[in-house]
């Protein structure tokens, strides 16, 4: 039997088992394959549990999928935004830097809060200087997507040079707490000529990786921590706009 003789429903079960780009290439097909990949009976199966009421007014959920990778939405109660990856449809989180806890954070001797509009969100903490340096990010697994690989990355650059933060700090991803000892070396600002795992992104900003997890039921804190607090050597001129959480890429 020919695939297009097939019941549209079926149709629609079929490609509710590929992927959202899959689905947006057989609506090019034809106009009968176009009504049909484009149905909220596909797009339903594409969107995470808990996003289809979050932007009520869009007609269509192949039109909320769409607008939830391309502008993520601000979490109610809490300085953190929530996008879909575009390939996989997983839940990526981004902490803004109000959403950490950032030790003497509001000690305006040893940081400033301030607006850019280069940033997503109201506000961001610029280090004036301190000795000891720990940031954490925290957030519930059951808000993530389940059965999922998952890397976290620190999201910032630097206010003129950046001083300090040319030797590594201790970064640290965990389901529990940050008091681990496992983890990561990771150098922000390393010296010229260095090899370097920081990436510049779109918007404008730098991140580095600390770390990965595999998200399986959802049962737990993860706890997302970079500390130096040995070395006592001055630390200022970084701005933090976050901590972002999107699924590892494989290849």
């Amino acid at each position: 039997m020919a695939f297009t003789r097939l019941s549209g429903d079926v149709i629609a079960q079929i490609i509710s088992l590929t992927t959202p780009q899959d689905a947006c290439a057989m609506s090019s097909v034809s106009t009968n394959f176009r009504s049909i990949a484009d149905s909220d009976q596909v797009w339903s199966n594409f969107l995470p549990p808990g996003c289809e009421d979050l932007i009520p007014q869009l007609s269509t959920k192949k039109s909320l999928y769409h607008h939830l990778w391309e502008h993520p939405v601000l979490i109610n109660g809490r300085n953190m935004r929530l996008s879909l990856d575009k390939k996989s449809g997983k839940k990526c989180f981004m902490l803004g830097a109000r959403d950490l806890s950032i030790i003497w954070g509001d000690d305006q001797r040893y940081w400033r809060w301030m607006a850019t509009p280069e940033s997503r969100f109201n506000e961001v903490a610029l280090l004036r200087y301190v000795w000891w340096f720990h940031i954490i990010g925290r957030i519930e697994t059951s808000m993530l997507s389940s059965g999922t690989n998952y890397a976290a990355y620190f999201v910032f650059r630097f206010d003129g040079q950046g001083g300090g933060f040319n030797q590594p700090v201790n970064s640290n991803v965990c389901i529990g707490s940050e008091e681990h000892d496992e983890g990561r070396s990771v150098t922000l600002n390393p010296r010229g000529g260095e090899p370097t795992a920081i990436r510049e992104r779109a918007d404008g900003w730098m991140e580095i990786e600390m770390g990965e997890f595999h998200n399986e039921n959802g049962d737990g804190t993860l706890v997302c921590c970079l500390k130096e607090v040995d070395n006592y050597r001055q630390k200022s001129g970084l701005i933090v706009e976050g901590i972002e959480l999107r699924p590892k890429e494989t290849h």
